[in-house]
């Protein structure tokens, strides 16, 4: 059997689910909640396989009990249901380590096969996907295209400038003359559409 535990704010939401997956007769419903809190204390007693969360919730969000579930069940894996299809979401959703994103409009023969494919130990996130969080979370500003314009040594001399370095402190630090720095500098703000070296560091600030 396959043991798994709803999470979602509404209750009409978790009566669809529990009786789509419990029409399948290898997946049982061990428990349900309608929030965080519940979550957790439900998962931590009941232990299950899978955990299907709503992506947002009135006390918090799903992500918040995947990574919790994690700690507290360590054989839980996590699928998360959500209404929005947010990069920032799916980012917070690998790094807390679902193994699932998926959107509630999916079909129910999908979302049965779906925690069944988590239970048997597989990933239903895009690798290519997943690679991309991983890149971003190294390095914060790789997803903006206008990089890819920036030679290597202007992408060190634009980190630099986000940690607040003088073009003296620069050159230093990557032994480089001081009008050589004011050069790069000037060829990295043109490319980045940027005015001044207060708004590169911003830039680098915010990603």
């Amino acid at each position: 059997m396959v043991r798994v535990f709803l999470l979602d704010d509404h209750a009409v939401v978790r009566a669809g689910l529990r009786a789509v997956l419990e029409a399948d007769p290898e997946i049982e419903v061990v428990g349900e909640a309608g929030t965080v809190a519940e979550a957790v204390e439900g998962i931590t007693l009941t232990r299950p396989d899978v955990a299907v969360l709503d992506g947002r919730l009135p006390d918090g969000s799903g992500v918040e009990v995947c990574r919790q579930a994690r700690r507290v069940s360590p054989g839980t894996r996590s699928i998360l249901l959500t209404s929005y299809d947010d990069d920032e979401a799916f980012l917070s959703a690998v790094v807390a380590g679902a193994a699932g994103y998926l959107l509630k409009e999916i079909g129910t023969g999908d979302l049965v096969g779906s925690v069944r494919a988590v239970h048997a130990g597989g990933s239903l996130l895009d690798p290519q996907a997943v690679e991309a969080v991983r890149r971003r979370l190294e390095d914060p500003l790789a997803a903006d295209p206008r990089l890819a314009e920036l030679t290597p040594q202007e992408r060190r001399v634009l980190r630099l400038l986000g940690q607040g370095c003088t073009n003296r402190q620069i050159g230093r630090e990557l032994h480089l003359a001081e009008k050589t720095v004011k050069n790069y500098v000037s060829n990295l703000l043109a490319k980045l559409g940027l005015s001044s070296r207060t708004q590169a560091a911003v830039y680098v600030a915010h990603g």
